[in-house]
């Protein structure tokens, strides 16, 4: 694929697109994902489902296609390629095969499928369920096919849900390093029948300063590597040099200078047990490492790093079907860029930074793309200082996790908090937020979250994408229930689409700023502003300007908004407008537009004197069908009778006015309560009540006390 390009979600595939000003969320794939559900069938499509626990909430999209003995599930080939990746789940216990056809033709091989590193249970873990049902197994097809052709996969004995294809050209297998010493050559036996394991330490030792050749082939370590430094490990390309371990590197330190690129590493992790350094690095790679172009499966943790490993780079490489983390910095770690890679299907966090014994800082993760990971969150940032999280693209989180979560959680000391400038910036959030079963409420797509302490670094999100989140697209929080504030926080460009529930999840006390924040087809309402625990302080959103779709404000903190279900009115017969947003086109002195809308009959807006025609307007927050209007003066008998010329006008936009209420004169009358009401239309629709006066009888000025408008005719 073109450096040039780069890869967004559209209509069930992962396609190429040109990039713009802002640089696009998501790494540069070398292969083009189609959604089954997309695809042509005879099984069952099943979902969506957002429930935590179903087959269907862990696929991508939520949704896949079930297949029976015979059924089968045809791909339209997205572009040119001679091999696939297929994520797929088969019923636990169970193993099995599909067969696999190219336009209407049966190939010899078949595509080996099994629940072995599926099903996992994580008892220990508050809120887990059995989870990690998909798996993926990838094919060479020995032929290439382009656009258009057809390939279909059926099943045989076994029953298979398929869930996506990743259709990839893959090149020729890269020749051997001038200068380089190969591990073959210290007896490793690329058959994968033999131990090689000695092999490769003999071929680290033996090329100090240099490369490590590991040729096309199948290669068995039996136990870890260690006391690797200073040298490059290089594979002929991750469909060809395939290295079988469950720990590759497992050291506490190195003096760094490790380069590892271009081979696979495949695991035979079947369980998470978190006391065994099941990984494909566990420890430290030294500073001036770099690990890119690798395929990483069946592992615990693809990458652990512990100690130092300053400067790292890992990018450009595929982590798949991990019991736990994709990468986890655990701690001390500076100035790592994690860049370009996919993860898919983490047993938890699939990119984490956890400053645990020392902060993480300057550090990024920057356009990685992330799919399902099914009990944590995305990207996780606990602690550190000044770290940057950037252009990344993530879909489909499962429970307990958000898209992106910038936390204060410690789980253990010593750890160090949030500090400096936390930079969000650009990334893209797709289907992601979750319920979470400890809290018994929803997780948002992006998460603030003082779990274990206050918030008071700088944290800037700029430039988001959140689409068809589940339940909220932001959410402030303390998650462990403390109470402790958020603060210092900038939401600076966002688009919202399709959010379930609301905008805005506030249940911290703190504040932040909201800018340039759009939001279409909102589930519920625009904000959720409810202190969690009850009595821990309120939240204060700032509107900084720019912001549209999302001005409605959920009702009633003793329930939680469920998805679609829409606002309850707490109170048909209220008046609308009280303490809205009031302007007007002049005011005479301290005789501002607000004092109509205070509820202070005593207190009154003044337009500009003798300047008419004069209009005051108020915007209800949300369109309503209004049909009642209320106009007040001071009741005081010092405000002689008078008539007021006056036309109502309304708005959805706030742009757009349309007359409601033709020109006409109200009576204002200290006799009888100085007030004036005003039938509405029985189709009038509106969120800005606009009211026009061309005269005044009494004064040389439009003149309210209050402007009361009701659902109630």
């Amino acid at each position: 694929m073109p450096a040039a390009m780069v890869v967004a979600l559209s209509a069930g595939l992962l396609t190429t697109t040109a990039p713009t000003a802002h640089a696009a969320a998501g790494a540069t794939l070398p292969f083009t994902s189609v959604e089954a559900e997309s695809a042509t069938t005879t099984g069952t499509k099943i979902g969506p489902d957002y429930t935590q626990g179903t087959l269907a909430s862990e696929a991508s999209g939520r949704q896949a296609v079930r297949l029976s003995a015979g059924q089968r599930v045809e791909f339209t080939v997205p572009r040119a390629a001679n091999a696939v990746n297929l994520s797929y789940s088969v019923p636990d216990g169970q193993s099995g095969s599909l067969d696999v056809y190219v336009n209407g033709t049966k190939i010899a091989k078949t595509l080996p499928v099994t629940s072995k590193y599926s099903y996992i249970d994580t008892s220990w873990i508050p809120g887990a369920k059995t989870h990690h049902f998909f798996d993926d197994a990838r094919l060479l097809l020995g032929q290439d096919v382009q656009q258009g052709d057809k390939v279909a996969f059926q099943a045989t004995g076994t029953q298979v849900t398929v869930d996506v294809a990743d259709f990839e050209q893959v090149g020729q297998a890269a020749g051997q390093p001038a200068g380089s010493v190969s591990v073959t050559s210290k007896g490793a036996d690329p058959s994968g029948n033999g131990d090689s394991t000695q092999a490769f330490r003999d071929a680290i030792a033996a090329a100090q300063g240099g490369v490590v050749w590991i040729p096309p082939g199948d290669y068995k370590l039996t136990s870890s590597l260690s006391g690797v430094q200073n040298v490059t490990l290089q594979g002929a390309g991750s469909w060809y040099s395939v290295v079988h371990t469950s720990r590759f590197i497992d050291q506490s330190s190195s003096s760094g200078g490790v380069h590892i690129k271009d081979f696979a590493v495949m695991g035979e992790v079947t369980e998470r047990v978190d006391s065994n350094p099941d990984n494909f690095v566990n420890g430290a790679l030294g500073p001036n490492s770099s690990v890119s172009g690798m395929w990483i499966q069946h592992m615990k943790v693809g990458l652990w790093l512990m100690g130092n490993n300053d400067n790292l780079v890992v990018e450009n490489s595929r982590i798949l079907d991990t019991t736990a983390d994709g990468l986890n910095l655990n701690g001390n770690a500076h100035g790592v860029r994690v860049r370009g890679n996919f993860l898919r299907n983490q047993g938890d966090d699939s990119l984490a930074m956890w400053s645990l014994n020392g902060a993480d800082s300057n550090s990024s993760f920057e356009n990685n793309t992330i799919s399902q990971p099914n009990l944590a969150n995305g990207i996780a940032i606990y602690g550190g200082t000044d770290i940057a999280v950037k252009n990344n693209l993530v879909s489909d989180t499962n429970a307990l996790g958000s898209g992106i979560a910038i936390s204060n959680q410690k789980f253990l000391d010593p750890f160090s908090p949030l500090a400096g400038t936390i930079t969000v910036d650009g990334n893209t959030l797709v289907r992601a937020g979750a319920m979470n079963p400890n809290w018994n409420h929803p997780m948002g797509a992006l998460r603030v979250d003082s779990y274990d302490s206050a918030i008071n670094a700088t944290v800037n999100i700029t430039n988001t994408t959140i689409t068809d989140s589940p339940y909220s697209a932001f959410e402030f929080v303390s998650g462990g229930g403390q109470g402790y504030p958020v603060r210092n926080v900038t939401v600076d460009g966002a688009t919202v689409k399709n959010t379930g529930t609301v905008v805005v999840q506030a249940e911290a006390q703190g504040a932040a700023t909201l800018r340039n924040v759009s939001a279409t087809a909102v589930g519920v309402a625009g904000v959720y502003n409810c202190p969690y625990p009850a009595s821990s302080g309120t939240f204060t959103l700032t509107d900084g300007g720019g912001n549209s779709g999302w001005s409605s404000t959920w009702s009633d903190c003793s329930t939680w908004p469920q998805p679609g279900q829409g606002n309850p009115d707490p109170d048909p017969g209220r008046n609308l407008a009280k303490g809205r947003p009031a302007t007007a086109t002049g005011s005479q002195d301290v005789y501002t537009p607000g004092k109509a809308v205070d509820g202070d009959a005593n207190s009154y807006w003044e337009s500009t004197n003798n300047a008419f025609p004069q209009s005051w307007t108020v915007d209800l927050g949300s369109s309503y069908a209004v049909r009642r209007l209320v106009l007040k003066l001071p009741p005081s008998s010092a405000w002689g009778a008078r008539t007021q010329t006056i036309t109502v006008l309304g708005s959805t936009d706030g742009s757009s006015y349309a007359t409601v209420v033709g020109s006409a004169g109200y009576r204002f009358d200290p006799a009888s309560g100085n007030t004036a009401t005003v039938s509405l239309p029985a189709s009038t629709n509106l969120r800005y009540l606009r009211l026009s006066v061309s005269a005044n009888t009494g004064w040389p000025a439009g003149q309210f006390s209050e402007v009361e408008a009701y659902l109630t005719s």
